[in-house]
């Protein structure tokens, strides 16, 4: 018998020999009758009197005091230290929403962490959002994180089922509710958010607000352009926020296409570079450039939807990859004569970029603090008189990056590396007072001067093959148009075929 097949409480006595005894005991009995309820589990019987005494003198005055075993146990004294945690142990499903618990963040942003501002007046903390289009309408949804180093572009559109209440109250119209009342925190944090923490958002030549006029909604932002300069594990050091804006007349439908883009930059970001070869270029890796010991990517221009040079994204330039893009630069639709030089200012710099090149990295694995490893780009601008125009102003329109590279090193390992770069504009008359947008080409060209060596030999010529068969020396001897009187062996070979079917 087992004590988990006993019907009542079991125990073990130790009888004289050394062996354990197991027997079962009706406690609420025993003392009225208890020869009729003990159960004895022995196999000699010389020991049952014996273990009967036993039981009654030491084990049933204890056993009397179960009344324990009927009650339920004595609760735990309930601190205000362990209320949570015994209300977490012992909890159940509640009609009432768990508590939030504030999130937690790291030290510094990481690629792809939402952006976190701060609203002063309220004491609200929140994220930077990006508004994208949702389903096959495109309509703009509002709620989207800005994802730190995610630099991108999105476009939604919106529809005013009362546009003249619209204009005055929906603040994704006006371009203060993207700038105004909020402050971007260099680096992630939710608790004593101090002023050295705060970076706060520079508006370029703000527009005014919407309003309305003759049916029209004026000052209607069209597209929102946020600028973040970064500085590694430091955070975000500056943002500042460009406005397009539009007019929306209630007879067009009452819609607007929106645009949002972020583009992220810093002034140090040599040390994040990857290679793009070791030693040699690796085909389609980007090409480095340095500006003032910076190392970047080098980049050309890019269109937008509506084909418009867009002014933060633009394509980077792969190793041995030819391109050609267009665009078109939107410019001040009245134009002066003393202004000609602003235009070829804006427009080189349009073609340079943000990061203007000075050198070009001869080999992928070129380190910015080695002279050796990198090469001055030539750079040929244009004229500023145009030719035979006096109200024109010569302007450039296309610029083509010329690059020579070669293999160097051994053939079974050739190791690709730039020789020279050459920035070449191809400039052409603007007409002053008549022209808003200046359409500008970008084309990237390589060219390949690898040199090869000599062959170890002349080429091969049909006549070095050995002879694979008997008939071979015939086949020489008799075919004409291939003699080969200058090669002795074969016809000594011959010969000697010759002269031993004679003697036989």
């Amino acid at each position: 018998m087992f004590r988990s097949n006993t019907p009542y409480p079991t125990d073990t006595v130790a009888v004289p020999g050394g062996r354990d005894l197991l027997f079962c005991v009706q406690l609420d009995d025993v003392f009225r009758c208890i020869l009729h309820y003990v159960i004895l589990l022995i196999c000699d019987s010389k020991y049952s009197a014996l273990i009967i005494e036993e039981y009654i003198k030491n084990y049933i005055p204890k056993k009397r005091n179960v009344s324990k075993l009927n009650y339920f146990q004595q609760p735990q004294d309930v601190k205000e230290s362990d209320f949570c945690k015994f209300l977490e142990k012992y909890g159940r499903h509640s009609f009432l929403a768990p508590s939030q618990v504030q999130p937690s963040f790291s030290a510094f942003y990481r690629a792809g962490d939402p952006i976190l501002i701060y609203f002063d007046s309220s004491s609200v903390l929140s994220t930077l959002r990006q508004p994208v289009k949702m389903g096959a309408s495109g309509l703009c949804v509002d709620g989207n994180p800005a994802g730190f180093l995610d630099s991108k572009s999105t476009s939604c559109t919106r529809i005013f089922a009362n546009l003249s209440k619209s204009c005055i109250t929906d603040p994704a119209l006006d371009a203060a509710s993207y700038y105004r009342d909020f402050t971007v925190l260099k680096v992630p944090i939710n608790d004593n958010i101090v002023q050295s923490m705060k970076v706060n958002v520079t508006a370029v030549a703000p527009p005014g607000a919407p309003h309305m006029r003759d049916n029209t909604c004026n000052n209607v932002v069209s597209e929102v352009i946020y600028e973040i300069e970064f500085s590694g594990t430091h955070g975000i050091q500056s943002v500042s926020v460009r406005f397009k804006v539009s007019n929306i007349s209630e007879n067009s439908g009452s819609s607007l296409q929106q645009r949002f883009t972020l583009h992220f930059w810093t002034r140090t970001l040599s040390h994040t570079l990857p290679r793009s070869g070791n030693p040699g270029y690796i085909t389609e890796a980007p090409l480095l450039i340095a500006n003032s010991g910076a190392t970047q990517h080098m980049s050309i221009l890019r269109s937008e939807g509506d084909g418009s040079c867009s002014q933060f994204l633009r394509h980077t330039v792969q190793f041995g990859r030819n391109m050609r893009t267009g665009c078109k630069l939107s410019l001040s639709p009245i134009l002066e004569e003393s202004n000609c030089s602003y235009i070829q200012q804006k427009l080189y710099k349009a073609f340079q970029g943000m990061n203007r090149a000075e050198d070009l990295a001869i080999t992928g694995s070129a380190h910015s603090t080695q002279a050796e490893e990198w090469t001055t780009i030539l750079i040929q601008k244009c004229s500023v008189q145009a030719v035979n125009c006096t109200s024109c102003c010569m302007v450039p329109v296309t610029l083509e990056i010329q690059i020579l590279w070669t293999k160097v090193g051994l053939l079974s390992n050739p190791q690709a590396q730039i020789l020279g770069a050459r920035y070449f504009y191809q400039c052409h008359p603007l007409k002053l007072l008549s022209t808003s947008r200046v359409p500008l080409t970008t084309v990237v060209t390589f060219t390949d001067m690898t040199e090869w060596p000599e062959p170890p030999r002349g080429q091969p010529q049909m006549h070095w093959k050995l002879p694979f068969d008997i008939f071979f020396p015939f086949k020489v001897a008799l075919n004409l148009e291939r003699s080969y009187r200058g090669d002795l062996a074969g016809y000594f070979l011959l010969i000697l075929i010759m002269s031993s079917i004679l003697c036989f």
